[in-house]
């Protein structure tokens, strides 16, 4: 069920500054909800404890090429992002590595 619904964990610049204060991102499956993302994350790591979960549906940029045949525009796809809290434990993404 977690691989399911948890796609990749998201790795940026501002959330590995929130790991360090137990906040933790995932995308995920865009009709999931903050019930089922909490068991999947619980499933797939269980020494940690969560405190909440949030959602958000990230939209997808615009996305403009300009090349030799003229211009070409496109989208990325949309997404689901969740931000999970944790009051105790810890996931490392870089264990395996």
């Amino acid at each position: 069920m977690a691989n399911d619904i948890l796609i990749r964990p998201l790795i940026t610049e501002k959330l590995t500054r929130l790991m360090e204060e137990g906040h933790y991102a995932f995308e995920v499956k865009s009709d999931a909800n903050k019930i089922e993302i909490r068991k999947a994350v619980e499933e797939r790591y269980p020494d940690v404890d969560i405190a909440s979960v949030r959602t958000m549906i990230v939209r997808g940029k615009r996305k403009r090429q300009y090349t030799r045949r003229g211009l070409v525009q496109g989208r990325e796809a949309s997404y689901k992002k969740a931000i999970v809290t944790l009051k105790s434990g810890e996931i490392d993404f870089f264990e395996n590595i």
